[in-house]
């Protein structure tokens, strides 16, 4: 989703958040009112993040590897039991359908030769750099997650968010809310897809979160020793 589009979102909810209370005196419809909005603005961003997905798609044809890498593609990104793929009976497109929280979308992947520059050169990788994540109530505790370097670190954190919100709200974090797993952000860090973060242009460094290593340099009495030369 665009930097314009995520934050033009959050200056509505904030809007929401102060016009409401002044428009009703039953704080109890203010509220719903806003969860209903808040949620259906996730349920289009989610339909628009799956459309978008599938038209970056390549699909140079439909042999049965291409197919199963598309699916794989789809399932690291939108969970494995949500998305079904299969070939058109005209030979010339793939079609998925997929279960998301804001409804069942179709989308249609055509066939089509792999994306080349008009001047024959690669698109130039955007380079992840460092995005530390800690959580209010323990900040001695860190999540090295990384962002592509265009992001800037507000965007990065609302786009954590937005992806935490998702999951459990998708069928594999209902599934896990079932399971029992509680819902809190390191069991989400660890059960998320990465295709959903890599769309968002974050990446997860590693699963398990590892406290800061406070270093401090040896004192003359710990360092090493130096064997004595014998005698020749």
């Amino acid at each position: 989703m665009s930097k314009k589009k995520l934050k033009n979102e959050a200056q509505l909810l904030d809007l929401l958040k102060k016009v409401l209370p002044k428009a009703t005196d039953d704080a109890r419809l203010a509220m719903k009112i806003f969860a209903a909005v808040e949620q259906e603005l996730k349920s289009v961003t989610r339909l628009e993040t799956f459309e978008t997905f599938c038209s970056k798609v390549e699909l140079p044809d439909l042999d049965p590897s291409t197919v199963m890498d598309v699916k794989r593609q789809l399932s690291d990104a939108f969970g494995e039991s949500e998305v079904t793929v299969k070939p058109a009976k005209n030979g010339e497109a793939l079609l998925v359908e997929a279960d998301l929280p804001g409804g069942r979308i179709s989308a249609e992947i055509k066939v089509r030769p792999l994306r080349v520059d008009d001047d024959g050169e690669p698109d130039v990788a955007l380079k992840f750099v460092p995005f530390p994540v800690v959580l209010p109530g323990d900040p001695e505790l860190v999540w090295i997650l990384a962002k592509r370097e265009n992001l800037q670190t507000e965007e990065a954190g609302m786009a954590l968010s937005k992806i935490e919100d998702a999951y459990w709200a998708s069928k594999a974090g209902q599934k896990s809310l079932r399971d029992r797993v509680d819902r809190t952000f390191p069991e989400f860090i660890a059960r998320v897809p990465a295709g959903m973060l890599s769309e968002a242009g974050l990446k997860r460094h590693y699963k398990t979160p590892e406290a800061i290593r406070v270093h401090r340099g040896l004192t003359p009495s710990e360092e090493p020793k130096k064997r004595a030369r014998r005698p020749l």
